[in-house]
Order: structure tokens, then sequence, then C-alpha cells
């Protein structure tokens, strides 16, 4: 059923007709980047923002390495390569906590600074580029510039040559074309490249590259700044190669290095810088997480070498140390390396993983600890029950480093008593020489996989309970039986107990998983202990009620909130509702409601959601008088910028992301749920359409909800995404001014907004549209922002489809990714302001299936 929200029926049928007419061609969305490359005093980048280089090359932004992760940092990336890799982070250890409270900007003094609100505080600058001076009145006015080259320099504002800081000059883990590696020969500072700690952490690691601080030319590997474990060899001129890295004399450039080096020693810097033989190839050397030097570029999808844009791959074109584990101290204190085998990392026998969240981020410098405490020199161990350390065999391994030799043992007897008698000694080898280690041992290699006996064997001391004889065996295999039993019993009982009170049938409904999918089949009667019957509802809608539910057995107890919707009238089939809640099942996104089952028994269909404490949209737009005023909260203009970028993110992973274009069909405020952050969540897809990759159009009939309709719906064509797409610039609209599009006015004539909007955006200037912006938000909107928006909105609501921009660009464009031409004015709505030129008629039947069947006429010339 359609209502017309307190319009007239003229109203209704005017606001609907003027969808039903195709004729123009728009202008596309140009695809120049965005000019905006500079951080200046009063316009700083805020959370969530990115500004991009002149040419489209690199982006400054904020960026999470881990969406897992509650850290954000700000950092430099590629921007016209699918990869997207971080070449540089300005807080590597000091990450931001509250993304929509920070912002890099101009300070007073003229610095680049990061601010971020820590708890309840004011903002605080966590990163400074300290670069001038204190005295604030001689500080010129600065400004901070991302370059094509990756380079984010502070720049005097008049005279950006005049660079006062860069970061080329203090390096991440990435050395990107141009930069300068070197040492400050007058004070002897050196820069380093530092790996990132892990996979998704930052902060720096053990793991470094550096120009030897003692004055040689020679390049340096380093593990703790101290630790050497490769150098490329001092520099020759004459050669123009590392005396270490022979393969840089290769005359074929398919096998040796496609970039140039130079060496300058000149001044009071000596240092190396390199570029590439083409510009249009992406290159860079990195410091890799497990203390490698690689060489990385990045080679096209279409396999024709260093491509610098589109879908592609990084390829290593050279790394060193060639083997990983000779890398120093890679595995920790008492890990294991093994070069032929992932992860090359692991523990001894009697050893388990210190830290095993950072080992699974890539990191195992923490090493392994005991399992069990040594007895050691008389006392107790933890585990050892007072009895003798023993000590465990490893075979064909290379030998620790920082090993003791002890000459008074001849033999190997001698050797483990000498250990033995150590307080801190923890491993023996004989090899005709006694050798002794205390403590963590580093860099244990196992050499088994080599082909050839080029390791020895190594004793290392673990406590008595590490180790099983037969009468104990017995005793344990008693004892763990034993235990089987005993934890079966109680299983078995508390299962007998859930089943009696509460009648739940939770493992049998969570047996019952579809295929292709994670959704949970429930049984009807699942779902009435799920919601107590159906007793508290949250709303109502065109296909059905929604009702608030628990999936924890005890009410009482903290458990998953769901929505569980009763989908009402004459519904699909059997095998089509399956089929299209399966597909939708796998779809999952961070802007996309999440399905998380589904019953269908009989004429009963329910889908079970994951439950958004906010409600949806209109509420808050629109203040729906089914809705408290202590449950609205006016959105402020940040936010609504950020529903607008989160519904866009969703309906782009529908339409290009997706296995099956999903097509949603009926985009608009109610549909947009809000979870307890406020961030968008597009749901209700009971009229969403799935579209095979292999075809452009899908035909079928007439859905959606009035104001919202794209004019293919009513001419009868088949229809794209770009339907969705219309909708979206309607809720768009929407957003900017916090009513309906259509309002009736005291005369009884129709007040369109986005004609409204459109008027002010052509008619010159985008201050004039601060007048279009919600009232409730009292003018506190960027007003660069708000003009985005509307011309994003009528560029998605053109008359011709074809000129709509897809909702990836359409993300880009609210990115400040990409520029906006100005979009011509829809048909639509000059037909809106003259009504003299055409005839109202429309027929609006509903038909069997809960759709919409419109038919028109033609406009008149």
């Amino acid at each position: 059923m359609v209502t017309n929200r307190g319009l007239s029926s003229s109203a209704v049928l005017l606001l609907l007709l003027h969808l039903a007419f195709l004729f123009r061609h728009g202008v596309p969305l140009s695809s120049s980047s965005r000019a905006d490359d500079t951080i200046a005093d009063g316009q700083p980048l805020y959370g969530g923002q990115s500004l991009v280089s002149k040419r489209g090359k690199f982006k400054l932004g904020f960026f999470q390495p881990d969406n897992s992760s509650q850290h954000w940092y700000v950092g430099i990336q590629y921007n016209q390569i699918s990869a997207h890799d971080i070449v540089w982070v300005a807080n590597r250890e000091a990450p931001i906590t509250d993304l929509y409270s920070s912002q890099l900007s101009i300070s007073k003094d003229g610095n680049m600074v990061i601010l971020d609100r820590r708890g309840n505080n004011s903002p605080t600058i966590i990163w400074s580029t300290n670069a001038t001076t204190t005295n604030i009145a001689s500080v010129p006015a600065t400004v901070g510039v991302i370059l094509d080259t990756g380079n984010l320099v502070l720049a005097e504002a008049s005279n950006t040559s005049n660079v006062l800081w860069q970061s080329f000059d203090h390096f991440s883990d990435t050395w990107l074309p141009g930069g300068k590696l070197g040492r400050n020969k007058r004070t002897g500072e050196v820069d380093r490249l530092v790996a990132w700690k892990g996979s998704n952490d930052p902060s720096p690691s053990m793991f470094s590259l550096e120009l030897d601080p003692r004055g040689t030319s020679q390049y340096l590997l380093n593990w703790n700044g101290s630790e050497q474990y490769w150098s490329s060899g001092n520099w020759s001129a004459a050669g123009h190669i590392f005396a270490g890295v022979p393969e840089m004399t290769a005359a074929d450039a398919s096998h040796g290095f496609p970039y140039t080096f130079n060496y300058d020693d000149a001044g009071d810097a000596s240092y190396f810088t390199y570029g590439v033989d083409d510009d249009a190839v992406v290159a860079h050397f990195r410091m890799d997480v497990a203390g490698q030097i690689k060489f990385l570029m990045w080679v096209a999808g279409g396999g024709n070498g260093g491509g610098g844009a589109g879908d592609g791959e990084w390829q290593q074109f050279w790394s060193q140390p060639k083997a990983h584990c000779d890398v120093h101290a890679l595995c920790g204190p008492s890990g294991l390396c093994t070069d032929n085998a992932l992860p090359f990392c692991s523990c001894p026998r009697g050893f388990r993983q210190r830290r095993p969240l950072e080992w699974g981020r890539g990191d195992y410098t923490s090493g392994c600890a005991r399992n069990a405490g040594l007895r050691l020199c008389g006392g107790r161990g933890m585990n050892g029950g007072g009895k003798q350390d023993r000590f465990y065999a490893m075979a064909d391994v290379k030998l620790p480093s920082d090993g003791q030799s002890v000459v008074a043992a001849s033999g190997g007897a001698d050797c483990e008593l000498a250990c033995l008698g150590s307080c801190s000694c923890t491993a023996y080898a004989y090899n005709g020489s006694c050798w002794v280690w205390h403590g963590d041992f580093v860099n244990l290699r196992d050499m088994s996989g080599i082909g050839e006996a080029t390791g020895g064997t190594i004793w290392i001391r673990l406590a008595a309970s590490e180790f099983t004889g037969a009468g104990e065996g017995h005793r344990r295999r008693i004892l763990v039986v034993v235990g089987v039993v005993v934890a079966a019993a109680i299983i078995i009982a508390v299962v007998s107990i859930i089943a009696t009170r509460r009648s739940w049938r939770t493992i049998k409904a969570s047996r019952r998983v579809v295929e292709g999918s994670f959704l949970v089949a429930f049984t009807y009667r699942d779902l009435q202990l799920v919601t107590n019957n159906f007793s508290e509802k949250l709303g109502a809608g065109a296909f059905g009620s929604v009702f608030k539910g628990s999936l924890g057995a005890d009410p009482a107890a903290a458990a998953p909130v769901v929505a569980v919707k009763k989908l009402e009238g004459d519904l699909q089939g059997e095998k089509q509702f399956r089929a299209e809640v399966s597909t939708l099942g796998t779809v999952q996104h961070v802007n996309l409601i999440r399905l998380l089952g589904f019953c269908s028994e009989g004429t009963r269909r329910l889908l079970v959601y994951e439950h958004m404490p906010n409600g949806s949209l209109d509420k808050h737009l629109f203040g729906a008088s089914s809705t408290s005023s202590s449950h609205r909260v006016v959105l402020s203009w940040d936010t609504r910028y950020r529903l607008a970028l989160g519904i866009a993110r969703g309906l782009e992973y529908l339409h290009e992301k997706c296995r099956d274009c999903v097509i949603h069909c009926d985009i608009k405020p109610e549909n947009i749920l809000l979870d307890g952050t406020f961030s968008p969540k597009v749901a209700d897809f009971g009229l969403a359409k799935l579209m095979g990759r292999d075809f452009s159009r899908v035909l079928t009939t007439m859905r959606g909800t009035v104001g919202y309709l794209a004019p293919e719906w009513i001419a009868g064509t088949a229809i794209t995404a770009k339907a969705d797409v219309f909708s979206y610039g309607m809720v768009l609209f929407e957003l900017v001014s916090g009513r309906r599009n259509a309002e009736q006015r005291p005369d009884g004539t129709v007040d369109f907004f986005p004609a409204t909007a459109a008027g002010l955006l052509f008619g010159g200037g985008g201050g004039d549209l601060a007048g279009a912006v919600d009232s409730r938000i009292g003018g506190d909107a960027d007003m660069d922002e708000v003009e985005r928006a509307c011309k994003v909105a009528c560029w998605c609501v053109q008359d011709d489809e074809n000129a709509r921009p897809s909702m990836g660009t359409v993300v880009q464009v609210l990115e400040g990714l990409m520029d906006l031409n100005v979009p011509p004015i829809p048909t639509s709505f000059k037909m809106l302001a003259d009504p003299s030129k055409y005839v109202q008629f429309f027929t609006c039947l509903p038909s069997t299936s809960n759709d919409i069947i419109y038919t028109s006429r033609e406009p008149m010339d």
C-alpha cells in the first residue's frame, strides 16, 4: 500500500509524473583528480578525509591497518593501483583513538600536527613536524602539500619551494624513488627504514636498514639498532654497484636492476638516491616485517610489465638476505626458524608461543616461552615435581648464536654435567668441543630440509614433566579417559537442563546451515522463543512486522539482540525464497544489514537480522510520529555526510563487488538503519533483484516506493543498478534538507526540494546553498561538502540512466577523489516548474504481488 504522507492525491500524482519521462543525455562526471592537495591554516584534514596529489598518484589520509583494530593512523598510500599500499605513516607510535574528533592541521606555530581526543579530554597534539620555532610571531604562514612523488612537505604558503620539513627526511618502512636515504656527517644522525611490527601494526619493529653510521658507503641491516646481519658492501663509483650485490652487474636489464643508483658524499651529508627508468613504473624498496629488504615492482593485471594503474600485483624483484632464517632473531628468543616451511617460525618441544596474537599478525620476535619451569640449581621447577631436569635432543639444526665454550669438558657426558651444574644453562651441544647456552637462545635453525647433513645436534634442557615414562604414561591415559567420561556426563546434564527448562532447539537449528552461506534455518518455534512469542514490536512496513528478540536462552542474561521480521502477503515460492535468502546471506559489508537466519514453514516466512538500536534514518530526519522525541537525534552535518558516504559504499558493494549484482529496488530513509554509533546499514532486501554479471539489464515488475522511483520503472523498460542510483540521489537531497523532498504548501502547491536545491546550485555560488541545509543544524555545515552532495544528488537523478554515475563513482566523489562538472537540470524538474506542459493522468494499481504498477501518458509538446 502506498501512502501520500499528507499530500493531496493530485500532489502525489504530480510528484509521480515527473519520473515518467526520459529525454536528455547529461554530461558525465569529470574524471580529473581532486585539485585540493593542500592543508592550510583553517583548512585541516578531518578524520575520514583524504587529499590526493596533483596527478592522482598518491593519497594522504586516515587509515586503519586492520578493520578489527580501533587504532587509526595518518599515512600516504598509492592511489592509482588496486593494492593501495601504505608508504609512509606519521603517527606510528601514537595511533588515533577517536577518528571523528581527529584532524591533521596547521598549528599556530606553523607546524603540521595531528590532533586527537583522548577519552573526554579536549583534542591534544599526538604528532608534529617540529620544524618551526616556538616564536609564533616570527613564523611565516605555512601549508602542507602531498606531492606526486609521494613526499609530504611543509612549506611557506607564499613560496612552496621553500620546504621546512618533508616526509622524505623521516622514512617509515618504504623508500620511494627520489628519496635520500643517508647520513648527516655533521651530527652523525642517520636515516632508517624501520619495518612494521606486524602486518597490521605500523609501530616500529626491531629490523631496520641504514647507511653505515661509521662513515662507509655500505648499507646495513640491523636488529635492535646494533646487531648487523647483512651488508651491501661498499659502493664502487667505477662499477656503479655495491660490492655485496653482484647482481647489479648484470648487463641485461631484464635480469639486472631496473633503477639507477646515485651516491652523493659532498657537503654535510652522504646519501643515496635512486630513480626508475620509466615514470609510469610503480616500484619501491620496503623493509619487510620479516626483516628482509625488498625491491618490489607493480605488474599490471594484463601481464605487460610494470604498469602504473589498475589491477595487478606486486612482484619481488630482489631481496636480502636471500634466506629468511638469515635474519637475526627473526623467531625471537628460543624460537625455531625453518626456511622451507610456512610459517618460518615455530617453537621447539617444551615451548609455546609467548604472544600468540602477535604471531598471528606475522610478528614472531616475542619468541617462545617454556611450558614448565626448570629445576635449575637444586630449586623446584613449576611443574617438575622436584625431579631432575632432562635434555631433549634436536638433530639437524644450525646451532644458536652466542654459545659459550667449556674447555674442561672432554666429552658429551662432561658437557651435559657442565650444563646441569650451571644455574642458568638452558642447552648444550658437543661436536668435538663443548658449547653451552644460558637463558634464551636465538637463531636456532632447522636444517633438516637442506638436503645434506650440514646441521648439528643441540640438547635442550626441559623440566622433568615434559618427559613421560611407561608407568606415567599408563596413569596419564587412565586420567585422560576418566576426564573425558566426566566431561561428557557434565555436557549431557547441562544440555538436558537447558532443553527441559527452555525447550530451546538451538542445537538442532544450528545444524541447518544453508549451503554456501552462514545462515541458520530456524524453526517457527525457535523464533517464538527468541521473541518471547513476538511480544515486543519494533515497527511495521508494507511487507510485514518486525519484532525484537534475543538469541540467549536466559532473557535476563546478556545475549545477542536480533530483529525478527514476519513477512506477510502472497510471497515467493519455497524454492525461490530459499535461493534468494541464501544468496543474500553471503552478502557481508559494514554498511549492509547482516542477515543471520530465516524460517520457512508452510506459509510462514521470517527473516532474522542483527538489531539496530538507533532505528531507521527517517525517524531522525523527519521526526516520525511513531517515535518519541527522546529517541530522535538531530543529526549533525558531519554525521549526515558520513551517512551519505556509508550508504553509497553499501550500494557500491551490492552493485559492483558481489558475485551477482544485487539491485535493491527500494532505497529510502525507512530502509537505512543506524547502529549504536549512527553508522548506516542498508536494509530490507524484500524487493531486491539478483542479476548475474553476464547481464546488464533485468526485466521485472514495478516495485519500490513513491518519491524514490527512477523514470525507467514507470516507462516499463528493463532496469539496471542505475535505478538504485536515482533512489540514492533522492535520499541524498533529504539528508541535506532534513525533510521530505515533496511537501505541500498552504496554497495547495507542492514544494519540491530537489528543484529548489538545483536552482540554488545553478544560481551561482555554493554559499547560496546554506538556505537548503536543515535549519536544525544551525548553519554548522561544511558548505563545500553541501555543494558536493547537491551536485552528486543532481547527477544521480538525471532522467537518462546513462548520465547517472555508478555508485563506485559516487563514493569517489564524496571522498573527494574525483571532481564534478556542473550537472544539467533534469527535464522532470523543469516540468514540475511548469505544469502546463503535461497532462495529469495517472493510474496506480496495486498488484497481487505487493508491487506497484503505473501507467502514464506522454507530456504534450
